[in-house]
């Protein structure tokens, strides 16, 4: 017989799979596609709200830490939930789908996430958890103030805390918007709006306790979303659904495929066509100001032209548009026509500027100088991403703070071996999903006629334009692979339509993807508030009335940093890969050296570690700005800045080495002068 959690563990997925094959019948039966999406939408909200109601708590420990009640493999469940961010779940096939195994110099391979993101547990569960789990506090920023002492390595964490946390639950709010907008169909803006009213009523109301089982819940819905269509894709394909031990098989095809794509006639007009545009952008760049003013009086012309009675109204506003999206000055053009250039570079490469899906790395080792600086470059890039993501993990404050949950410390160590194996089971379908879109894409895709695209491609497009687009560049009425550009985003949430699955399939991808980012946001979310008003308080010792006022501040300093995240998400600032990226490395240079010194070196000083910790920082962030191609057209510099090649995403690769060198540097000063006074 089940025990009670493991019963309603099993009453839920249950009645979630029958809600699921509810809806497929229904819509067998005619139930509209327009209904479909809301309809998933607002029945996991309600669910995951319902939830949060039943677990409301004022009750600090209950509030930071759900009581240190959870057993070890419902930690682990909800740590995976927390972990399947919009990141796993929406982009990292996607960034397997675009960068293959190991990627190129300019993008390190998707396969440097799932062994950068995986490994990192090995980091917390040998070196962190246990320890900070010992210690029995209610944050990260805890175990400074009670390691190191004094005002400045608690706040330091605790600001450390809000920035890593801001920048990565504003991914999450993005992906949130991305979802809600495509299953109901209104803007973006207001998708954002309808799933941050979820993550507010799981979080808002019982802290860690109810975000704890509201992870549990939605674990089990991103699990199935994922799991389902890319089963169904491998049966369709290689009539089998055991997809991560049965996509070998395409990987040769798809090859076939790429080398057919790179000898194709057609491809290579479509090359020959971007090429053309770069060299018209270069052009205008050698004299931007004499390009604007040539620009201006064509498209002048071409409005005085459309002026007729005739005249086409779309034609019109298409060129009030360009005309409006002129470069006013030099520094702006040079700002909007270099990175556009560089881009038409790129997709003249064979295969849209992709590389090879199945290749080691780019270039050749023994090859030509060219072949082995790529080769260099590539593997470089590859390293550093995957070494900042694995330090990252074991840094992240909102993951750390998980393996407070646990009664003890051994159910902590076994909460991570329990996380390990439920993230295994969405990370080994990941490489297998992107291989079977990329041999869809190429087989089934590619070659038809533009009039006759399936109709999810527009319905995409108008989500976001970056997600996909296609144009015809070579002017054949045919859709080549190079003629298509597809975001790291779209390709998971697009996969139930692109391998014709039912509609309710599209709809559960769906609501897989919003349980992943709204369970990642939850826990963000907390992790901003408890550090804006737990650990920026300069009183420590509380009464009970006092604890339960803290909490209540810190349930609406939640509210405030959702309102601001939810307002920078809707500018759409980059693609959630991006910023979850830059989040790990900006953790990784806060925290990973103190974690590990201030645990392990009984010599690490106060003054040591703020030193290191702002070392850490001030190089990440500074080579993140260094490196980054808007603040360099910005500053009116040339594209590049790169230390070794390694891409801004990766700073922590350089932040790291110097905040524990200048963490132990300033510690063994600290103790050379102690003695030295000792002595005197």
């Amino acid at each position: 017989m089940l025990s009670g959690p493991h019963r309603k563990l099993a009453l839920f997925t249950l009645g979630f799979l029958v809600f699921v094959m509810g809806v497929g019948v229904a819509e067998r039966a005619g139930l509209s596609r327009g209904w479909i999406g809301p309809i998933f939408l607002f029945s996991t909200v309600m669910i995951y709200a319902a939830i949060g109601i039943y677990a409301r708590t004022t009750e600090p420990l209950d509030f930071y830490v759900a009581g240190r009640r959870v057993p070890a493999m419902y930690n682990g469940m909800a740590t995976a939930a927390d972990w399947m961010s919009a990141a796993s779940f929406i982009s990292l096939s996607g960034a397997l789908y675009l960068q293959g195994f190991s990627g190129t110099p300019a993008q390190p391979g998707g396969l440097a996430y799932v062994l950068g993101w995986t490994g990192g547990f090995c980091l917390v569960g040998l070196l962190i958890a246990p320890r900070l789990h010992a210690l029995r506090l209610y944050t990260v920023p805890d175990f400074f103030a009670v390691r190191f002492g004094g005002a400045w390595p608690r706040l330091l964490a605790a600001l450390g805390a809000v920035a890593c946390s801001f920048l990565y639950v504003v991914a999450q709010i993005y992906g949130v918007g991305l979802i809600a907008s495509r299953l109901t169909g209104v803007q973006f803006e207001i998708g954002i709006l309808l799933g941050l009213g979820g993550v507010l009523l799981c979080s808002f109301l019982g802290g860690m306790r109810a975000i704890t089982w509201t992870q549990v819940a939605q674990y089990v819905v991103l699990l199935l979303a994922f799991l389902i269509p890319v089963s169904w894709l491998a049966y369709k394909q290689l009539g089998t659904p055991l997809a991560p031990l049965a996509y070998g098989a395409q990987l040769p095809k798809i090859a076939a495929l790429e080398q057919r794509l790179i000898d194709s006639p057609a491809e290579q007009q479509v090359r020959a066509a971007f090429l053309r545009r770069a060299a018209e952008y270069a052009v205008r760049l050698d004299d931007p100001a004499v390009a604007i003013r040539r620009e201006r009086e064509l498209l002048e012309n071409r409005l005085r032209e459309l002026k007729g009675p005739q005249a086409d109204f779309s034609q019109v506003i298409a060129a009030r548009r360009a005309l409006a999206a002129l470069p006013r000055d030099e520094a702006s053009a040079r700002e909007q026509w270099r990175p556009r250039m560089y881009e038409n570079l790129e997709r003249a490469r064979p295969l849209g500027g992709l590389p090879r899906h199945g290749q080691a790395f780019m270039g050749d080792p023994d090859g030509s100088e060219i072949e082995r600086a790529e080769f260099n470059a590539s593997r470089l890039n590859f390293m550093a991403l995957m070494f900042c993501l694995m330090v990252g993990t074991a840094s992240l404050p909102h993951l750390l703070t998980r393996f407070y949950t646990t009664p003890t410390v051994a159910q902590a160590r076994r909460s991570v071996a329990w996380s390990l194996f439920f993230i295994s089971l969405l990370y080994l379908s990941t490489p297998a999903l992107a291989a079977l879109v990329k041999y869809e894409v190429m087989q089934h895709l590619v070659g038809s006629r533009f009039d006759a695209l399936p109709s999810w491609i527009a319905q995409w497009a108008r989500v976001d334009s970056s997600l996909i687009s296609v144009a015809d560049i070579n002017g054949d009425g045919v859709l080549q692979f190079g003629e298509i550009r597809l975001g790291a985003d779209m390709i998971m949430l697009a996969t139930p339509e692109l391998g014709g699955l039912p509609y309710v399939v599209s709809g559960l991808v769906a609501a897989g993807g919003l349980a992943a980012a709204l369970s990642t946001a939850d826990g963000l979310l907390l992790t901003i508030s408890n550090a804006l008003v737990h650990d920026l308080s300069r009183q420590r010792e509380l009464t009970p009335r006092m604890a339960e006022n803290r909490v209540i501040l810190s349930k609406f300093a939640l509210l405030a940093a959702a309102t601001v995240a939810a307002a920078v998400a809707a500018l759409k600032p980059a693609e959630i890969l991006s910023l979850v990226t830059a989040s790990f490395s900006l953790a990784a240079a806060t925290f990973f050296p103190a974690l590990v010194m201030g645990i392990f070196w009984p010599g690490a000083t106060r003054r040591g570690v703020v030193a290191g910790m702002l070392a850490g920082v001030g190089v990440t962030v500074g080579y993140m700005l260094l490196g980054s191609a808007s603040v360099r057209a910005w500053w009116g510099l040339a594209p590049g800045g790169l230390w070794l090649g390694v891409h801004p995403v990766s700073a922590a690769f350089f932040g790291v080495p110097a905040g524990f060198a200048v963490m132990a540097g300033v510690s063994l000063l600290d103790g050379y002068y102690q003695k030295k006074s000792l002595k005197a």
